[in-house]
Parts: structure tokens; sequence; C-alpha cells
């Protein structure tokens, strides 16, 4: 029997005022989603803007920028540099501070036929001020639209880019990675180039115990950038070269670290369920669970985004262990706050979960049954009628007759919490588990082996009579004195014929 079609008039009226105009699953999906895609948004201009303002030029921002600058004509007549490496690094750093401020400047660039020029500047090692200066200016333009970055690989960077990530000035090497990242980001024709020229090893050669943090961070977002892209993802071999040193930025304590490395498990995430799999088996769901109780909201949306909207596909999965594992995640964060028991059913978790307790694997429904026990301890009145209503206070009344009897005193815990006075409607709640069958399998269990379980049993039946357990116990009666009847007719029926 279906948890709607037995519930009372009163119960049915009380649910319905309760959950109107509440749960909304399209809108507050779309909003969840705006946000996540605003905060990125943010942080990515914010990258940019860090990058474009740290300057380390000699010349004054007033002799680089003033509108009747020497140097402007220079650019716009393509006479730019003298042959002095003084020279060379004096327009480097103009340029890089007529970047900073106005993004007209990369077609000035472009147009006056410069690229080839900051590019060669890549390569002279015997000139380190010239060659960050020029990877600056370089990585200001690929922060550009996608055709400046293509610009900047077409004259041959990219090569140049990754032979500076081994560079010996730390400087340079991190204003190298900038660039790449900004390369990874712009979409996967541009990442499968970086691939191909085996970045992916020279990237990961940078991360050391004696890292700079502010290093890590921006190796973490390039790593992030690398995996954003699809349509083709990111090749397998790829992702297992990656995996070791994003497991080993989760569980670094830096909140920008955290986010950066969050979005590219998540990205990782999205697809078919051998993707899934993948970062499944790396392990780090536990310390995803733990990272949504961290004190910097971007992280928990990070998460949010990422992993709450993976856990769907993975309770229905073919594999036990992977619905295991899943029902097992949703069971921390069910023990959170409420804010995070929303979370889980605006990403609509609860109708997966509900099918688990039903039809799933065993193991899968014992993790599932805390799921719904932690919700009646820190959710809200709503929530809990949210449960109620969406059929998993039925599907754990049948789970009553499994023969574990740890599971058995969870569910019993569970009704105890539904019915409590808390919830306001307890004799709605008590009719609703009557109507259910679940007191009269509570009564059976008063003969259960287990003591502790026989003891629950009677306790819940005593507090909760409310006429219901009378009810329930004169059914059984009648059930004994029915069967009793039709036995002796039958031995009545049998003598007479005989």
């Amino acid at each position: 029997m279906g948890c709607t079609g037995c519930i009372t008039n009163e119960l049915a009226d009380w649910l319905k005022s309760s959950f109107r105009n509440s749960f909304n699953q399209k809108k507050l999906r779309e909003k969840r989603i705006a946000m996540c895609v605003k905060l990125r948004k943010d942080q990515k201009n914010e990258h940019i803007m860090k990058r474009r303002t740290i300057t380390l030029s000699s010349l004054s921002d007033k002799e680089a920028l003033s509108e009747d600058s020497p140097f402007k004509e220079q650019v716009r007549s393509g006479r730019y540099f003298l042959h002095v490496p003084r020279r060379y690094r004096q327009g480097c750093e103009q340029r890089q501070k007529l970047l900073s401020e106005r993004d007209s400047s990369i077609n000035e660039i472009i147009n006056a036929g410069l690229l080839s020029c900051f590019v060669a500047f890549l390569s002279m090692d015997d000139e380190p001020t010239l060659q960050f200066e020029a990877v600056w200016v370089l990585t200001n333009i690929t922060s550009g639209t996608s055709w400046h970055t293509k610009r900047v690989m077409d004259h041959g960077a990219v090569p140049a880019f990754i032979s500076l990530l081994s560079s010996p000035m730390l400087h340079i090497s991190e204003q190298a990675v900038w660039a790449v990242s900004n390369i990874a980001g712009d979409g996967p024709m541009y990442r499968d180039v970086l691939i191909a020229c085996n970045a992916i090893p020279a990237l990961l050669a940078c991360i050391s115990p004696d890292t700079p943090l502010d290093f890590l961070h921006n190796l973490a977002w390039t790593l992030s950038n690398l995996c954003r892209s699809k349509n083709p993802y990111l090749p397998g071999s790829v992702v297992q070269q990656m995996l070791p040193s994003l497991i080993m930025f989760l569980h670094l304590s830096d909140k920008n670290i955290l986010s950066q490395v969050c979005w590219a498990f998540c990205y990782l995430s999205d697809g078919e369920n051998n993707r899934i799999e993948v970062v499944l088996r790396t392990g780090i769901i536990p310390r995803l669970m733990e990272l949504l109780n961290h004190e910097d909201t971007y992280v928990m949306v990070v998460i949010d985004a990422g992993c709450l909207e993976v856990l769907p596909k993975l309770l229905r999965h073919s594999k036990s262990s992977v619905q295991k594992e899943a029902a097992w995640a949703l069971s921390n964060i069910a023990a959170g706050p409420s804010k995070q028991i929303q979370q889980l059913i605006n990403c609509g978790l609860f109708a997966p979960l509900v099918e688990l307790l039903r039809s799933g694997y065993f193991k899968s429904q014992r993790e599932a049954v805390w799921v719904v026990k932690n919700i009646t301890i820190r959710g809200t009145m709503d929530q809990m009628i949210f449960v109620i209503r969406i059929g998993a206070l039925e599907a754990i009344i049948r789970l009553l007759q499994v023969p574990d009897a740890k599971v058995v005193m969870v569910i019993l815990d569970t009704i105890n919490n539904l019915a409590a006075e808390k919830s306001g409607e307890t004799e709605g709640v008590c009719r609703l588990i009557k109507e259910l069958g679940g007191f009269a399998h509570i009564e059976m269990l008063q003969n259960h082996e287990n003591v502790v379980l026989r003891k629950a049993a009677s306790y819940l039946l005593d507090k909760y009579s409310l006429g219901f357990f009378s009810a329930s116990k004169l059914e059984l009666y009648l059930n004994y004195v029915h069967l009793f009847i039709a036995k002796f007719l039958a031995v009545r029926a049998q003598a007479t014929l005989s």
C-alpha cells in the first residue's frame, strides 16, 4: 500500500498546508546553479585582476600610461624595440603596465606584429628579467578572448611556456603557470594542445614540499582548468596522472586551494558512471563530507555543486558497493545542520534514496536508514514532514522485518523521533504508522530474541498507544480468534464426513 493512499484526510491536509510553496525543485535548482556560476565567474575575474595589477616595473605609471608617451607611438608604428637588452626590458615593462589597465592594448600589440618578439624573449635564459616581463605580457594577452589566446599559440608560445615551468627562477616559473592555466581554461582544443606538448608532467613537477602556498594555489587552479572542458572529456590517462596531486591538494587547509581542487573533482565526476567510479576509487568521499562543514562558504558551495549532483546517480548504481558509499555519504550530510539537509532535498536526492530503501541491496539499505534517522534528529519539522510525504516512513517500516537487530533498532528510534511531540502532530503521525502496519510489526517485535529490541518495542507501544496500540492488539487477537474458529470448523467438518 502506498504512503499517499493510506494517509487520513486530517494528516493529508496538514501535509499539504505544510508543504505549500515550500519545495519548488526547479526554481531552487536553477537558483543554486546560478549562484555557483556567479561565484566561479567572480573568482576568475578576481584572479585576472590580481594578475594585471601586480607590477615589478621600474618605470613610473605616469610615464608608461600617459597619452603622449613616445612608447605608444612606437607601438603604433611598429618600431618597438632597439637591439639593446635594456631597451627590450623597458619596452616589456611598459607593455605590461598598459595591459594592466587597458584590454584594448592587447589588440595594439597583436596589430603591431609584436607577438613574435615576446615569444622570442621567452627563450632568452641569460636575460631572466626580460623573460619574466615577456611571459607576463603574454599571460595577460591569453586572459583575453579565445582569439587572443589562439594568436599567442600560433606564434609558438606553448612549448616556451612549458619550458619555463622548470625555470630555476621561481617567479618566472609561476608566471608561466598562469599562462598555461589561461590556455587550459579556453576549451578542449587548447587543452589538448597543452597535453600534446607534455604540459601535465611539467606542471606536476612544480609541486613539492618547498613550493610556496601561492604557487600551489596557481597550480591547483591550472589543474582545475585542465579538468573543466568536455566534448571531449579529459583523457583517462591524463586523469590518472593528475589524481595523486589533486588528492594531495584536497587534504591541505588553504581555502583557495580547496575550492579549486573541489571544482576539479566536480568536473571529473561529470558524465557517465565510469567517470564517477574513477573519482570514487580515490577514496575522497569522506574528505568531501568533512569539507561540507568547512568555515568558508565558497568551499561548501563547490562541493554542493559537484558532490550532490553526482550522488543521485550513485544511489541508482548497479554495484552494491557504490550504492552503499553514496548512502553513507548522504548519512554524513544529513547529520549536519538543517541547511545541509535542505540541500539534500533541493538536489532531489530523496526519490532515489526511497527507491534504495524499498529495493536496494541490504547493505545499502542499512546506510540509507541512517539518512532518515539523522534527519529526524537534526532536521526541521517541515523537513521531517517531507520525509514522511515522499514515502521514507513507509519504506523503513517495511524493513522492520529484516533479521539485523541493529538496523531494526535504528528504525525504531527513527519512528520514535517522527512521532515525538516536537513534530507537533503526534496523533496524525501515529495514525499513519498504524495504517502502514507499523504498530503491527512493532507488536511482533515484543517476541524478538534480542532483549533490547523487545524493550524498545514495548516502550513505543506504551508511549504512542492513543488507541492505536489497542486497535492493533485487538486486530491481532481477532486474527487469532478467526484462525481458531476456522481450524475448529475444519476439524468438525472432517469429523462429520468421516
